[in-house]
C-alpha cells in the first residue's frame, strides 16, 4: 500500500572539506548522488541554514536539503525549510549514518526514536514529531563507546567504503519507489539486497 510521496530528502552531515569523506556524512553523500543523477546543483540558502535544490524526477518534483548547521543542530535547517514550504514531516526522507548496522547495510523505516543520533535528536526536537521516513546507512560500530566520536568523524577504509558505496547504489536504484510513497516495496527490495 502506497503512502505519502516524498517532497524533501534531507541528507545529514557536517559542512566543510574536513568532514566531506567521513562516515558521519552519509546523508550528504546520498543527496549529492541524487543531485548529480538529475543534473542539479545544490546552492547555499541562508534562510534555510543549508544547501538546497529542487529536482525533477520520473515521479515528480522533490527538494534536496543539506543542513550546514553541523550535525547537532540539523533541526534548525529542517524546521526552517519545512515551515517555509509547508511540508508535513511524513513527506520527509532523512538519510543518515547508523552505528548499529554493518557498513553498507541500508534500512528504511518510518518513525521511531533517535537511537542516540544527534542529528535525528535535534530534528525530532524541532519538529515535535517522529513520523518522517529514515534511510539508515550502516557504518559499523568501533566496539567501544569512547571510540564512537573518532569513528564517525574519520574516513572509512577502502573495503568499508566499497561496501557503503554498494549500499548507496542500492538505495539510489530504488529511490523512485520511496519518492512515490511505496515504502513497503522499497523496504522489501532494499532490505533483501543489503
Amino acid at each position: 500500500m502506497k503512502g505519502d510521496t516524498i517532497q524533501c530528502v534531507v541528507g545529514l552531515g557536517n559542512p566543510g572539506p574536513r568532514y566531506a569523506d567521513t562516515r558521519h556524512n552519509m546523508g550528504f553523500w546520498f543527496v549529492d548522488r541524487l543531485a548529480m543523477r538529475y543534473g542539479s546543483v545544490l546552492r547555499a540558502e541562508n534562510r534555510f541554514f543549508g544547501e538546497v535544490v529542487r529536482i525533477r524526477t520520473e515521479t515528480g518534483e522533490c527538494w534536496l536539503l543539506k543542513p550546514m548547521t553541523y550535525m547537532n543542530h540539523s533541526g534548525r535547517a529542517v524546521g526552517a525549510f519545512v515551515r517555509f514550504y509547508r511540508i508535513p514531516p511524513e513527506r520527509l526522507l532523512v538519510v543518515h549514518d547508523d552505528l548499529d548496522l554493518v557498513p553498507g547495510t541500508i534500512r528504511l523505516k518510518r518513525g521511531g526514536g533517535h537511537g542516540g543520533h544527534n542529528g535525528l535528536r535535534d530534528i525530532i526536537a524541532v519538529l515535535g514529531r517522529k513520523d518522517f521516513v529514515r534511510a539508515r546507512i550502516g557504518i559499523g560500530h568501533p566496539g567501544h563507546r569512547d571510540a564512537v566520536t573518532d569513528h564517525v568523524l574519520s574516513r572509512p577504509g577502502k573495503i568499508e567504503r566499497e561496501s557503503i558505496e554498494s549500499g548507496l547504489d542500492e538505495l539510489e536504484r530504488h529511490w523512485s519507489l520511496m519518492q512515490d510513497g511505496d515504502l513497503q516495496m522499497a523496504m522489501r527490495v532494499i532490505h533483501s539486497a543489503t
